[in-house]
Parts: C-alpha cells; structure tokens; sequence
C-alpha cells in the first residue's frame, strides 16, 4: 500500500514539475498580464508539487516508525527466532559473496 501511494505521489509531482517548466517556458515568450498569469500558474503548481512531496515524506516518515516499532516487538517477543533469521541471513550473504 506504502510503495503504490509513493508511486502515485512520485508520478504526480514529476506531471506538476513538467507542467510547471512548460508553464514557464511559454511565460519567456509572453509579456504582460499574460506573463504574469501564466507565472502565478506555474508557482502554483510548483507549490502543489511540494506539498504532495511533502505528504509523502511525512506518510513515509509514519510507515516506517510503525515497522520499526512492529519489528522491535516481534524481536522482543522472540529474540531466538530474531538471532536464527540475522545467522541465515549473514550465512546466505557469505555464501554468495563467498563465491565470487
């Protein structure tokens, strides 16, 4: 679910920056009241940008304190379990950096 919003949030912003720079290359060409209106545009939706990468750091941000907190219980719960899971671990990454 976390890696889907940041995904959505991610392609979002990316859309609003490239609107923004489109925005503000047809604003070099412009002079006047239109310039004007297509910059204050352009700063809105950078300002958009921002704020959905904003929410995404702070969603983010939630996430893995929540897993953090989860995986430290479940450690405390089980601290055997938790040294058996590091030993497979560290032995696969000595096997396969092993053979190289």
């Amino acid at each position: 679910m976390l890696e889907s919003n940041l995904k959505a949030v991610n392609n979002d912003v990316k859309t609003l920056v490239k609107d923004a720079q489109a925005l503000f290359q047809a604003a070099a060409a412009l002079t006047g009241e239109k310039a004007e209106e297509v910059r204050n545009r352009g700063m809105r939706l950078l300002d958009t940008a921002l704020d959905k990468a904003q929410d995404a750091q702070a969603s983010a941000l939630v996430a893995g304190k929540e897993m953090a907190a989860s995986t430290d219980g479940y450690v405390k719960e089980n601290p055997w379990c938790a040294i058996a899971a590091a030993a497979g671990a560290g032995l696969l990454a000595g096997v396969i950096l092993g053979r190289k």
